[in-house]
């Protein structure tokens, strides 16, 4: 599994690794809360800042996700 972190910008512009994501990146990116709790990623709920950068994150770790299922999936064969 992937570990994801949230970039946060500090005064001058330098950028910092943050504590999560916040809920309105959460929502761009078409998670609720608690899907974003089960799938592992990280949520800051103090945070209400929403970057660009954190979005494309997350929508990227959902299409890796989705990757990894796809092809851990098994299919049975049926009996008759």
């Amino acid at each position: 599994m992937m570990n994801i972190k949230p970039v946060v910008f500090k005064k001058g512009g330098k950028q910092r690794l943050g504590k999560g994501f916040s809920r309105e990146e959460l929502g761009k990116a078409g998670l609720s809360l608690k899907e974003a709790l089960k799938l592992g990623i990280p949520v800051d709920p103090r945070r209400g800042t929403v970057h660009e950068e954190n979005v494309n994150a997350i929508k990227g770790f959902l299409k890796s996700e989705k990757k990894t299922k796809v092809k851990t999936k098994r299919t049975r064969k049926s009996k008759k």
